[in-house]
């Protein structure tokens, strides 16, 4: 198990791992809900959206794989990545998806269409975690690098680069 990330209130946990799956658990009764199968390799990062009606799944397989949480169904794939996606994050409106991969890069996606919004280019190496601010307005990523980049979400353009870490940043 690799991520683990919790919704629906917190009575479902999602889980990825190296078996390629995504499973929904039930918090209460540690039943296994659904298992949700597409992925090609591991499962690096998973995430739910604010209203809880989407899985958003990065892998080894260099896709992220958008789940409909009521059916099970994917509903979409996001390509473009070139190397393994580490991290995946939803914007606090759902609209977008921000990713990191070991390409060296964040992209930002359109949720509905699965487009490419923009590619953020800044890190050295690879990008480990993603993460909007709470209103939104701000992204931070963090990476093998040992920075912290933080970007304007609206226009893709860099706002500041923290330095500090002696490793890698891992988390964020």
């Amino acid at each position: 198990v690799r991520s683990i990330a919790f919704g629906l209130n917190g009575t479902v946990l999602v889980s990825g791992g190296d078996d390629q799956t995504i499973r929904l658990w039930d918090v209460n009764s540690s039943q296994c809900l659904n298992v949700l199968q597409g992925h090609t390799n591991w499962l690096r990062t998973i995430s739910f959206s604010p209203d809880d009606h989407i899985i958003a799944g990065g892998s080894e397989d260099q896709v992220i794989r958008l789940w409909e949480v009521s059916t099970g169904r994917c509903q979409g794939i996001l390509r473009g990545h070139i190397n393994r996606i580490r991290s995946v994050s939803f914007h606090p409106d759902g609209t977008i998806i921000a990713s990191g991969s070991d390409d060296q890069t964040v992209r930002l996606w359109e949720v509905n269409s699965g487009q490419c919004l923009t590619i953020l280019r800044g890190h050295a190496y690879s990008v480990k975690s993603v993460i909007f601010s709470p209103d939104g307005s701000m992204l931070a990523s963090g990476g093998d690098d040992r920075t912290i980049h933080l970007w304007r979400t609206n226009t893709g353009q860099p706002l500041n680069v923290l330095h500090g870490h002696s490793l890698c940043v891992w988390s964020i």
